[in-house]
Parts: structure tokens; C-alpha cells; sequence
């Protein structure tokens, strides 16, 4: 895409930025609908953990909680704090919920960003080897990998890889994001998390992987039998380039639109391996927030992702016109 087309993605992107708004309100109110239908709340948890508690002690707590509110006043008070950016407080960790979601970012991000790399290069090659070889045994010995990896339960493909690489071989650690008995520095710090880092993402990765890998394939199959790669080749160009900058090029599109579409479902894959692993991110503060029947916090978490995961879509769309100059973004 040339320089001058650049108003033009301006225009599109503030456009879905407006758009965005009511979709997120929507989300937001539906969060909150739902949420109420569970069993419980913050103060049953905390009466549990004292062992007792009197009615009037409960309700005392609820009022000042804001529980003890019809269900249309607690929505009208948390879409004002919204619209605010304010999302409220946690009494359960007695800190904003604001404040412990971007304290747990770094570590999603760091995680779904590994993991994400990983499979697209992964999937990528796998799925190149295999259309080159199509039908031959690479073709054959990758389809046998990429079925085991689509199969296995992430859950389950993290424990056994803890006991194999952590128990078995020692070669990395088994959980957590960085050695909390040692104080690390600087690059001794970075290679500490990078090892951390490993497990969980590649973890995290398989399912992506074994998707990418055959979705790559498909395309690459498909676009050898196209017009442009026969044209190609009646200028004489070399298979490499035919199928790194012709073939590969036009592979991107799908692999791109599944990316979009799976960016909320790694960040609900998170939830599973950041509990394995004792990954301090938000998928564990997630879980930790559901048993504690800390709703504030659950809120502010299912309305932060829903706003990362509306704002990377919207980036998709706005990538399309990059690789692909015959789609035009409307504005």
C-alpha cells in the first residue's frame, strides 16, 4: 500500500473505533447479566474464611460492598465507572482492579506474544515443507505431528511437559515467571523469564501450531494451481520465489483472518496454562478471582480483554489492505 493511502487507513481506523464503542457497552452489560446469575459473593467468601459470621455482620458487609443494590442500580453505578475508566475495586485483593490488571499485562502479553511467534514460524514451515512435499513421507510425517498436537489437551500437554523437561531432565523450571530466590538482574534477568517463558508458550502454542500448519498448507496447494503462479513461471522465475514472494504471499490472507478470530480464544487458553504453570498473569488472576467470588475483578478483566481482542481485529482488518492491494478499507 502506498504512502497516500494512509488517510484512507486513518479514516477506516476511527471509524471502527466509533464502531467499537456500543460493541464493548454491549459486552460490558452482558458481563455483568451473567455474572450475577453465579451463586454467591465476595462476602460468603470472606464470612467462609472466618469460620463464622452473623447475618447483620453480612449485611453490613454487603452495604458497603454496594450488594445490597437493585441489580439495574449496581449496572448504571459500574457502566458510569466504566465510561470513566475507572473499573472499580477489588476488596478481595484490596487494591483497584485497574491497578492489578496492568501489574499482571506485562506477563499475558509476554506469554501470548511467545506463544503466538511460535506458532506462526512453526506453523508456517510445517505447513510450506508439506505442500512442497505433498504426499510424500515429510507430508505424511508432518500430518501424523500437527493431528497428535491438534488432539492433545493443552492441560494435559503441560503437565506431561513439566514432568518431562522440569522432573525428569531438569533442563528448565516447572513453573512461576521468574526465580523468586534469586535477585536477578539485567540480562541474567531476561534469560531467567526467557526460560520461565518456554514451556508455557510452547505449551500454549501446539493447538495454534497444528491449525496454522494445515491452513498454510491448504493455501499453498491452492495457489500453485492458480493463474498468477503460472505466470509466473512463464517469466522464468525460480520455484524459491515463486513460493516464498507468490505462493506464501497469498498464504498469509487466511492465516491471517484465523489469527484474528483466535485471539480470544488464547487468551481463555491462557487461563488453563498460566494455572499449570503458576504463570502470574491474567488468566491466573482470572481463575483466582472466579473462586474468590470477586466479581469487580472478573469484570474488569472479561472487559479488558474484550477490549484487546475488539482492538486487534480492527488491526487485522487494517493489515488486509497491506498484504492484499485489491481489498479496499471503507470508510
Amino acid at each position: 500500500m502506498s504512502s497516500s493511502h494512509f488517510p484512507t487507513v486513518l479514516k477506516f481506523l476511527r471509524r471502527r473505533l466509533w464502531l467499537a464503542v456500543p460493541v464493548i457497552a454491549g459486552i460490558a452489560i452482558l458481563n455483568f447479566l451473567i455474572l450475577q446469575l453465579a451463586p454467591g459473593d465476595v462476602v460468603d467468601v470472606l464470612a467462609g474464611e472466618a469460620g463464622a459470621a452473623t447475618p447483620e455482620y453480612m449485611a453490613q458487609l454487603r452495604t458497603e460492598f454496594g450488594l445490597d443494590r437493585p441489580i439495574y442500580v449496581q449496572l448504571v453505578f459500574y457502566l458510569k465507572s466504566v465510561f470513566t475508566l475507572d473499573l472499580g475495586f477489588s476488596f478481595r485483593q484490596n487494591m483497584p482492579v485497574l491497578t492489578l490488571i496492568l501489574d499482571r499485562l506485562p506477563a499475558t502479553l509476554l506469554l501470548m506474544l511467545t506463544a503466538m511467534g511460535i506458532a506462526l514460524v512453526a506453523g508456517l514451515a510445517l505447513g510450506v515443507i508439506s505442500s512442497l512435499y505433498v504426499h510424500r513421507w515429510a507430508d505424511r510425517l508432518i500430518a501424523v505431528f500437527v493431528l497428535i498436537t491438534y488432539a492433545l489437551p493443552t492441560f494435559w500437554l503441560g503437565l506431561m511437559a513439566i514432568v518431562l523437561f522440569s522432573g525428569r531432565l531438569g533442563w528448565l523450571p516447572s513453573g512461576n515467571m521468574t526465580d523468586i530466590s534469586a535477585d536477578y538482574t539485567g540480562l541474567t534477568y531476561a534469560w531467567d523469564v526467557t526460560r520461565h517463558a518456554i514451556l508455557p508458550a510452547a505449551t500454549l502454542a501446539t493447538f495454534y501450531l497444528a491449525v496454522y500448519a494445515k491452513l498454510v498448507r491448504t493455501a499453498m496447494l491452492e495457489s500453485y494451481g492458480a493463474d498468477f503462479i503460472r505466470t509466473a513461471r512463464a517469466k522464468g522465475a525460480t520455484e524459491t520465489r515463486i513460493t516464498l514472494f507468490h505462493a506464501l504471499r497469498n498464504a498469509l490472507l487466511p492465516l491471517l483472518t484465523m489469527l484474528g478470530l483466535q485471539v480470544s480464544s488464547i487468551l481463555s487458553g491462557a487461563v488453563l496454562v498460566e494455572s499449570v504453570f503458576s504463570w502470574p498473569g491474567l488468566g491466573r488472576l482470572a481463575f483466582e478471582s472466579i473462586l474468590a467470588r470477586d466479581l469487580n475483578l472478573l469484570l474488569g478483566i472479561l472487559l479488558f480483554s474484550s477490549v484487546v481482542v475488539t482492538l486487534i481485529n480492527i488491526c487485522v482488518d487494517a493489515v488486509y489492505a497491506f498484504l492484499d492491494p485489491r481489498i479496499e478499507l471503507q470508510h
